[in-house]
């Protein structure tokens, strides 16, 4: 009750003494120009529009042109016309996050919307489009964490506070990916963002997808493609402002996001609409710089806090995996995760391409052992690969390479060692253990308590 009491209170403390308020001067597309508020507002500012019949639309400024506010609705423009008064409302946006939003899925603007009756309210507002932490006060990545998925725990292990991106056109399996993660994974908390996704998938992925046991310990943020480009922005942001309240307390955060590429579309539409130039394929230099601002916010937390650990999907155009978006989120992420259609093709999920995928926090984090395991796994996987046009033409003659023998002998039980069903779950010893079985490799004694030291003990759930 206290808390409620002090959200009021600063909720009233931030009230204006007067209202400011201007007139739609002109219409474009859905972009609205508001006369008579020089001076009153800057970027990020919202106001709100009166219509016909009583409808109020909220707005945000994103720019000005001949002393006139530049504003973008959160919903539609219909009853809005010339002469139509903008108040102008609050500036930065905030949410009040609170241990009891786990289970539950919200709007773009932390309300919730399944029919599960409102949230609690904590006691801290974190603002929608936070800073992250200064880069000299932060962390170091931490221990290994347990994804769940054989092939990444194995071949791309990740550590607490890393960032990964998976890289894959539509259709191979980006989602179902990231459901076995947040279903399998030892964190303590997942926070999921599906940003710019297909309405009728929304709820297929939370009930059969995520199901009863990821559910329970996650807070999913929807925005569906259908809606404006400024609510699918905030949705991202505020994806990742959730997952800084459970940090903040101490918990280690697996933070999924589908996808990075939504994100940088809205985020086009509204540079484009504002009257940027576009730079690259159609993408305005704004959607660059708003990339490493959203991702940076995940990552190792400052002293006393835990971490976020953040796997962003990146939808590849055209399965072009060069194409702008994906070339400037490889760049700032600790990694990426290629999904290839050619091998979800040929029925093996999760389609992860091994040689193409890598994680920048191995080998650091594995002991010798592991890692001399998965030098030799890559080797052969590569061997087998390079070869395959000549083994499957049978042109190839056994004998002629003792290695790409080997590699013929041994990549039937690799590559279903990279298979796993979706509610099959592999914890990283068994993984390791798996691989050394196959390849009949026995770690050396003395190496057993390298790998040790980088794991980090469970923590109990903070509120």
């Amino acid at each position: 009750m206290s808390s409620l009491v002090n959200n009021i209170v600063t909720e009233i403390a931030v009230l204006p003494d007067y209202t400011v308020h201007g007139r739609v001067a002109a219409v474009t597309g859905l972009m609205v120009e508001v006369a008579g508020l020089r001076g009153a507002v800057s970027i990020g500012d919202r106001c709100r529009i009166g219509g016909r019949r009583g409808r109020r639309v909220v707005c945000e400024v994103v720019g000005f042109r001949h002393d006139r506010a530049l504003v973008m609705p959160y919903g539609t423009l219909d009853g809005i016309g010339l002469g139509d008064r903008a108040e102008v409302g609050g500036s930065e946006p905030v949410i009040y996050p609170d241990p009891s939003w786990l289970g539950r899925v919200v709007n773009a603007f932390g309300e919730p919307v399944d029919g599960k009756g409102p949230l609690g309210a904590g006691p801290v507002a974190y603002p929608v489009r936070n800073a992250p932490p200064p880069a000299h006060l932060r962390q170091r990545v931490g221990g290994k964490i347990d994804l769940g998925v054989r092939s990444l725990n194995t071949f791309l292990t990740c550590c607490r506070g890393q960032r990964m991106g998976i890289f894959a056109g539509s259709g191979v399996g980006k989602s179902t990916l990231l459901s076995m993660m947040a279903r399998h994974t030892d964190a303590q908390v997942n926070v999921i963002g599906l940003i710019g996704e297909r309405g009728r998938e929304a709820r297929e992925f939370i009930e059969d997808d995520l199901g009863d046991e990821g559910m329970a310990r996650s807070v999913v943020v929807v925005a569906t493609s259908d809606e404006p480009p400024l609510l699918r922005r905030q949705a991202a942001h505020l994806t990742l402002a959730v997952a800084e309240h459970f940090r903040d307390a101490g918990n280690d955060v697996l933070c999924l996001m589908d996808s990075v590429t939504r994100f940088a579309m809205a985020q086009r539409e509204i540079s484009l609409s504002a009257g940027e130039p576009p730079a690259s394929k159609g993408y305005t230099p704004s959607v660059f710089a708003e990339l490493p601002r959203l991702l940076e916010r995940a990552g190792p937390g400052m002293a006393g806090q835990g971490s976020i650990t953040g796997l962003f999907t990146v939808l590849v155009e055209g399965d072009d995996h060069n194409e702008p978006i994906s070339d400037a989120v490889r760049g700032i992420l600790d990694g990426h995760i290629v999904l290839a259609r050619s091998i979800a093709e040929r029925g093996r999920f999760p389609p992860v391409d091994i040689l193409r995928s890598v994680s920048r926090t191995m080998p650091d984090c594995n002991a010798a052992h592991e890692n001399a395991l998965v030098d030799r796994a890559r080797r052969l996987i590569a061997a087998y690969e390079e070869m395959a046009e000549l083994i499957r033409l049978g042109a190839y003659r056994r004998g002629t390479d003792p290695r790409i023998d080997e590699a013929i002998r041994l990549y039937p039980d690799l590559d279903a060692f990279l298979a796993q069903a979706k509610d099959e779950r592999a914890d990283l010893a068994a993984g390791y253990a798996g691989l050394e079985r196959i390849l009949g490799a026995p770690p050396p004694a003395d190496d057993a308590a390298a790998g040790g030291a980088a794991v980090m003990p469970d923590r109990p759930r903070i509120g």
